[in-house]
């Protein structure tokens, strides 16, 4: 059977805006999967000790770390009549809806180990059923947008639906659902209101995965269709850290982890400084959280342009750079002591500013790292003669999971460092207490995300070298010949056995 493929049609906005709702289901899993949501259902609504939430959180954790590669290996080696991805993606639309409904639903009556057992199952459960959605589906990306702009283009979709996600899903559960009135006098704490959440959550990622499968399913002609091989669970763990081994990975991987890790404290101690420093009501927090869809439209717009006008390693190093000083603006004018006073309309509309600004660049840097993961597909595809897009695409989501532990460990060293007293009261802290947390935030802050511009300045995959990546594979395409063809011996690049995908250009494009 041939492997050639015929020159796909363009991709039109119509597939870029589907393609991209597919992510939703992303976005709503990982709103409601943080530390912070699940320690407060399983421990004050469903009765599970907060040391045994944390547990179920950490071995779900490292299940996602050892199963998430073998979904992406699985998928980058699979051959069936819808190709390599849509067999996940359509397979994982009644898990994801089941168990995620279940996670919401937990039969009454059960306590100590038969309660830690349900979590860490369902919490499995769900994560991986997520996986198996939304790896194959965002190793999609390279294929449908083979160009080194286009496919910066196409992601901004893609993190656009997630961001946006992200933001609806955490104002309709606590303004909508866990909303504390006269009809739900028990607030957050409602197991009722939890499980209508989960019902309504579940049908939403349905439909999300299955419209954005079928609406990519047209272009499985045009996409990559691996060789016939054998390989046994030796071979398939080293291809599979070969790809964790690829230099321009390593460094991703390494910039985002610094990072990522300053973004967790950001997040850890924001309602801290709220509360504390900024002396904001809670109701006045949730406001600020709508920055973000605003942001997320900025985003969809700016990111392909300054990747394109820039290239995609200075735009995210400008963008990083910007992000620290505009992020530790507020917080550092209060402990100068020029920021307005609290309370007064001039420092909530600065505040906002700063959410939208520092949501807006956070969006475009998500946007751009992840397209030049896309671009380390062919770099890879030369070095082995493998395309890897599942793995690739599954060790960069390994990350943010691994950061938000860790941001959140640091700040709450940092919150015991200083002595930070508990079930504070806001208004009763100590001042001191709470500029002792500012001045130890600020630099910690300042380091993980400067290590992340400086990592990041290592990583030396340029619009150039994507196009001679893609010429070198066409080349040995068209020396090769169609056919069902593999080798496993390390040969030099132009050596090697390779597929890639029709309608990828060769052709440098003018500099911008």
């Amino acid at each position: 059977m041939s492997d050639s493929v015929p020159t796909p049609p363009p991709l039109g906005t119509a597939v870029k805006l589907t393609y991209g709702l597919g992510s939703v289901a992303y976005g709503v899993s990982a709103a409601v999967l943080s530390a912070a949501v699940l320690q407060l259902y399983f421990n004050q609504v469903i009765g599970l000790p907060a040391v045994w939430v944390g547990l179920a959180i950490m071995v779900s954790l490292v299940a996602d770390v050892v199963i998430d590669p073998m979904i992406g290996h699985w998928s980058d080696n699979l051959r069936s009549p819808w190709g390599r991805r849509h067999p996940f993606m359509y397979a994982s639309a009644i898990p994801v809806a089941l168990f995620f409904y279940l996670l919401w639903h937990a039969p009454k009556g059960l306590d100590g180990g038969a309660l830690l057992i349900l979590a860490v199952v369902m919490l499995i459960a769900v994560r991986v059923s997520v996986a198996g959605y939304e790896i194959p589906s965002s190793a999609l990306s390279p294929e449908l947008a083979p160009d080194y702009d286009k496919r910066t283009s196409l992601l901004a979709y893609r993190w656009f639906f997630a961001i946006s996600a992200i933001a609806v899903t955490q104002i309709v559960l606590y303004s909508v659902f866990l909303r504390q009135d006269a009809s739900n006098p028990l607030g957050v704490l409602n197991r009722a209101r939890y499980a209508e959440f989960g019902a309504l959550a579940s049908v939403v990622m349905f439909i999300c995965i299955l419209v954005s499968s079928a609406a990519t399913h047209s272009r499985i002609p045009y996409l990559h269709r691996p060789p016939v091989r054998k390989t046994s669970l030796g071979q398939t763990i080293q291809e599979i850290l070969s790809v964790f081994a690829n230099p321009a990975l390593l460094v991703l991987m390494v910039a985002n982890i610094l990072g990522g890790s300053g973004i967790g404290i950001i997040a850890a101690l924001q309602n801290y400084f709220y509360l504390h420093l900024w002396g904001l009501k809670p109701q006045m927090i949730g406001p600020l959280a709508s920055g973000g869809l605003l942001a997320s439209v900025i985003g969809v717009f700016l990111a392909p342009f300054l990747a394109q006008r820039f290239g995609k390693k200075r735009a995210m190093l400008g963008l990083l750079s910007v992000s620290v000083f505009a992020g530790l603006l507020p917080i550092s004018g209060r402990l100068l002591g020029i920021m307005p006073p609290n309370g007064s309309n001039l420092l909530y509309a600065l505040l906002f500013g700063d959410v939208l600004l520092t949501a807006a660049m956070g969006l475009m840097g998500l946007v751009i790292l992840t397209s030049m993961v896309a671009d380390v597909v062919e770099d890879q595809q030369v070095k082995t003669g493998i395309r890897s897009e599942g793995v690739l695409f599954a060790a960069n989501g390994l990350v943010p999971k691994f950061t938000a532990g860790l941001g959140a460990f640091i700040a709450g060293s940092l919150i015991s460092l200083v002595g930070f007293p508990v079930h504070a009261v806001p208004g009763t802290v100590d001042p001191e207490i709470v500029r002792r947390l500012a001045l130890f935030y600020i630099p910690c802050v300042i380091v993980l995300n400067g290590g992340s511009v400086v990592a990041l300045s290592f990583y030396k995959i340029d619009r150039a070298t994507h196009e001679r990546n893609v010429a070198r594979l066409r080349e040995v395409a068209a020396s090769k010949g169609p056919g069902d063809v593999a080798t496993r011996t390390p040969l030099e690049p132009e050596d090697r056995v390779v597929n890639i995908p029709a309608g990828s250009s060769a052709d440098p494009e003018p500099a911008q």
